[in-house]
């Protein structure tokens, strides 16, 4: 439960970070070979050197040498929060603008191009000053005419041509209240050449292309409007920070301000923050520190330092009663109920942070075992949030069927008076710690959730010693001071948000004026660009996995054949049964499974078990899918026996209860309800599935409310038993590998002679073309997917997909987004990809995305098609694609659980060994006549299914019919939810 949360929190660019004191007496400083003062710290599990330049550049530098890859991050202390009043969203856009190049990067010729520039830049101030609409309409289309004459001079894209070329991922930036980040995972060989292009990417800001990607931004603006999630979100921020630019100005900006931009603005803000004391290099990886340091000084050292200061606002005013609002949207209701803290470094945040645990740990929290496990919501949870001015707590809570909000927010503020009168048990504190620590072990394994562990104590201005004991001080909390605090904090003092059905009445739409596409010069490279490429890097040799060796094979007494991969990193583990039979096999095993989790035993009540588990620190687990099932446990290595004793007492013991099934039943159906409201879940799930499968798929074969409730609970609980009866397998990632198969062998008791799996249901995929499907959502954008059918998988054809996939349809050197973003602005997001059957013996499928706004789909449909009819010939591009591709196999490593998935991956394909090998040699001898071959064969020609989601009243529905047959599809239908209790029972 808790992961939604923390994944609604990425995408809003917020992180939970930990208090700031002085510098303590456990901080280090030690000088290295070259002269370089630098930081340790005591107990640091990242073993970071911090390193000040002498500009005040902040340098973080880890190791992690599981890959040969570096994550970089280059932060800035600027975001949102500093955004002039009267130009919100400018640091957002600014963001944007750093990647279109300097006065080296992105031209042909600097010097014209500037003087067109500076020329669109007074347009610009122009513009704003006006407020006449026919006269800023006139400018508009001088900026419009002077844009198309610097495009000219200017060559779109170089940043990413470059960090391509290295092999670099993930490349991209993200701003929020107080930071702007940018982003690129490099292999480690490639580091010299990185350093040599940010540090000439951050010495200068060039605003070029600066109305094309302004286009964008309004997309994106557009886009927000869309979101019920973040119009909440932003209404508690009102709600909490009335007077602070947390609740008054958002990262997006205002409409107003998007449609009024200043490039002097933007240069001011660039200069005032964008300063060497107020950014922070960060590298985590494959490194080595002496020589790392002395590379980054070379590149980052010149810079000059100037004064920062950040703005500082009037304190708010304590909220006093509560504080009530309401959005509306066509998403599921929600209520959120969030108490405003203190920010980093407070003296609450400790506290705030335990008491969160305990209301919510995904597990054995009070809102966990009373609202969740009691199913007396359909959902509920809560996360805190801190910045460097304040923070806040929130708790978030979905309805039943037939329950108000207001019950909902009830229930949820009746968990914090459990808090505030003591009501949990003493042991939950010792656990929720003990569970703190597993999770810091498993974020560490990993050198980018080092990176941005280091980046958030940057930003907030962590001495990084405190984060490192973070965990263990909070040992030094007693339950007595959770309770007092509780009771002088959380009071009426909150606000409620409540997310209701209903039109919006409050959308913003920013209108596009309209733009000639833009020259994107794909077939020129600047000087810079020029000598860039004549310095190669010492080649990484790929690495390969020998399956055979590096998955070990073993055996339990009572026959079950046993995986094992060692885990040399530290001491957790996974162990899973898996069973290849799914819910094709059995269309009851995905209800009995998920009806589990709310049942106890003869010994346990359902709450008292999920607390067993949780004193032990094991999360166990029953899952189902398609084809497989999974039952298993993980958490640290002593406890395996005690988990896997209380997995099988669970497996073995469940009781069914028709009450706790009636209320499952209920909230499947809400769950149904909820689903059929989001417009991603309709897409991506319900049209593309029809889109290959037409009526007869997986996702329209369930059962309906009357068959679901004529269904015995016991017979579900006795599926999850008969399980053990059937073939089976186990992994097991871990140390000691003995000891757990001796454990396995013990508990785990099955038959001697295992039963075969049911016979498999098989969905037909149905040739594609000519029809298009359409579903009426109530939305400012809308979304297309292009989907055809090709031939079956053809191991052969692995080289070629990737390649194509990187040069023609994805990352921000592809030619679809030059194309469709870069040049012609006619939509924020779009793609293309040729993806490859997961199985043997199943089809392949072209697939391509567009989401716009409503009046722009037909010129984005044409730009689309266009592209997938006549691939654009760019030999230097295909040639960095190339080089890209190969670099990333040579740094890619599969290690840990992923060398067993991978496996299984490759023998759903027919493939018993590596293929990276062949793909790597095959991509080397490619040319552009092999991909244009490929792209004949493949894409070229293909007769798709056009899948659309939109507001009927905005789409030009006389557009649509082009592509094909236009198909309204009610969304009742799509998912096959109909209400159908006159029909026979078929169980």
């Amino acid at each position: 439960m808790r992961n939604y949360y923390l994944s609604l929190m990425a995408i809003l660019f917020l992180a939970v970070v930990s208090c700031k004191k002085d510098q303590g007496e456990h901080e280090k400083t030690h000088t290295d070979a070259n002269g370089f003062s630098y930081e340790t710290f005591e107990d640091d599990p990242t073993g970071l050197r911090l390193y000040t330049l002498d500009n005040g550049l902040k340098v973080y530098l880890s190791q992690n040498n599981e890959e040969p890859k570096i994550q970089t991050l280059i932060a800035v202390r600027a975001g949102s929060t500093y955004d002039p009043a009267d130009n919100t969203g400018l640091a957002h856009y600014l963001e944007h603008m750093v990647f279109k190049g300097t006065s080296k990067i992105g031209t042909q010729d600097w010097e014209t191009e500037k003087v067109l520039l500076d020329s669109i830049s007074d347009l610009y101030e122009k513009h704003k000053a006006t407020t006449d609409p026919e006269e800023k309409k006139a400018i508009y289309r001088q900026i419009d005419s002077v844009s198309q004459e610097a495009s000219k001079y200017s060559i779109a894209n170089e940043y990413d041509k470059m960090v391509s070329s290295l092999g670099a991922e993930g490349t991209n930036a993200f701003t929020s209240n107080e930071q702007t980040v940018y982003v690129n995972k490099i292999p480690s060989n490639e580091l010299d050449k990185w350093l040599t292009v940010e540090s000439e990417r951050f010495n200068e800001l060039v605003l070029r292309l600066f109305h094309t990607e302004l286009e964008a931004v309004y997309e994106e603006f557009n886009r927000g409007q869309d979101s019920d999630s973040r119009k909440q979100y932003y209404a508690v921020l009102e709600g909490l920070y009335p007077t602070h630019p947390y609740g008054t100005q958002t990262t997006l900006g205002k409409s107003e301000h998007l449609k009024n931009p200043s490039m002097v603005a933007i240069h001011n803000y660039h200069d005032k923050y964008y300063v060497p004391n107020n950014m922070a290099v960060i590298l985590s990886g494959d490194l080595e520190f002496d020589t790392t340091i002395q590379k980054v000084n070379d590149a980052f050292g010149g810079y000059e330092s100037k004064e920062v200061t950040h703005p500082t606002f009037p304190k708010e005013q304590p909220i006093t009663a509560p504080i009530e609002k309401e959005v509306f949207g066509p998403t599921s209701e929600s209520v959120y109920v969030a108490f405003r803290t203190d920010g980093v470094g407070s003296k609450d945040q400790k506290i705030v942070y335990l008491i969160d645990y305990i209301l919510a740990n995904s597990q054995a929290g009070l809102i966990d075992l009373d609202l969740n496990q009691k199913q007396k919501v359909q959902q509920a949870s809560s996360f805190t949030n801190f910045d460097n001015d304040y923070g806040f707590h929130l708790l978030y809570g979905m309805p039943k069927a037939d329950q108000s909000l207001e019950e909902v927010k009830d229930l949820l503020l009746a968990e914090v008076e459990k808090i505030k009168n003591g009501e949990f048990d003493d042991w939950l504190i010792e656990a929720v710690i003990n569970d703190l620590k597993l999770s810091e072990i498993r974020q560490y394994e990993n050198a980018s959730s080092v990176a941005y562990a280091h980046m958030d104590a940057f930003i907030h201005f962590q001495d990084w010693q405190e984060v490192v004991d973070f965990t263990e001080d909070l040992k030094s909390i007693t339950k007595e001071e959770l309770v007092n605090y509780a009771n002088e904090n959380y009071k009426d003092n909150y606000v409620a948000v409540y997310k209701r059905l209903g039109e919006d009445p409050n959308i913003t739409k920013v209108e596009n004026p309209g733009i000639t596409p833009v020259q994107l010069n794909r077939d020129k490279q600047s000087d810079f660009i020029t000598e860039f490429n004549k310095t190669e890097a010492p080649a990484l040799t790929p690495q390969y996995v020998d399956y055979e060796k590096a998955i070990k094979k073993e055996e339990t007494e009572n026959g079950l054949p046993v995986s094992y991969i060692l885990n040399e990193t530290n001491d957790l583990f996974n162990l899973y049964f898996i069973f290849d039979m799914g819910q094709d096999n059995d269309k009851k095993i995905s209800l009995a499974t998920g009806y589990l989790d709310y049942l106890g035993t003869d010994k346990y009540t359902p709450e008292e078990l999920k607390q067993e588990f949780y004193k032990l620190g094991i999360n166990y687990f029953v899952s189902s899918g398609s084809d497989q099932i999974y039952v298993g446990i993980s958490g640290l290595k002593e406890n395996l026996p005690k988990g896997l004793e209380l997995l099988e007492h669970l497996w073995e013991n469940a009781k069914p209860n028709q009450e706790t099934y009636e209320k499952y039943v209920a909230s499947i159906m809400k769950g149904r309800d909820d689903a059929k409201t989001q417009k991603g879940n309709i897409l991506f799930n319900g049209l593309l599935n029809y889109g290959k499968y037409g009526e007869d798929s997986r996702l329209r074969n369930i059962y309906t409310e009357a068959e679901l409730k004529a269904l015995d609970p016991a017979e579900l609980v006795e599926k999850v038993k008969d399980l053990r009866n059937f073939k089976q397998r186990v992994l097991y990632y871990g140390k000691d590998p003995d000891a757990a198969v001796a454990a396995v062998s013990e508990k785990h008791n099955v038959p001697s002679e295992l039963k075969d799996y049911p016979e498999a249901k098989v969905y037909s995929e149905q040739d594609t073309g000519g029809n298009v499907y359409f579903v009426d959502y109530d939305m400012v954008q809308s979304e297309m997917v292009f989907l055809a059918k090709g031939d079956n998988f053809d191991a052969e054809e692995m080289a070629a997909t990737q390649l194509f996939n990187t040069y023609f349809g994805s990352g921000l050197s592809s030619i679809v987004f030059q194309e469709i973003r870069e040049s012609k602005s006619l939509a924020y997001s779009a793609y293309s990809s040729y993806q490859m059957a997961s199985e043997m013996d199943k089809p392949n499928y072209t697939m391509a995305y567009i989401g716009t706004q409503a009046n722009k789909m037909p010129q984005a449909v044409d730009a689309m098609m266009e592209l997938m009819t006549n691939m654009p010939e760019a030999k230097e591009q295909f040639e960095a694609a190339k080089e890209a591709t190969l670099k990333k196999i040579a740094a890619d490593r599969i290690t840990k659980t992923s060398i067993f998935w991978s496996y299984e991956s490759l023998k759903d394909r027919g493939i018993d060994h590596d293929m990276r090998k062949e793909m790597y040699d095959a991509i080397k001898d490619m040319s552009f006549d092999d991909l244009q071959s490929f792209f004949d064969n493949n894409i070229k020609g293909q007769d798709y299914n056009v899948l659309v989601i939109g507001n009927k009243k905005d789409v030009d529905m006389q557009a649509l019919q082009k592509l094909g047959e236009v198909k309204e599809l009610d969304i009742d239908y799509l998912f096959n939810y109909e209400k159908k209790e006159d029909q026979d029972l078929k169980l």
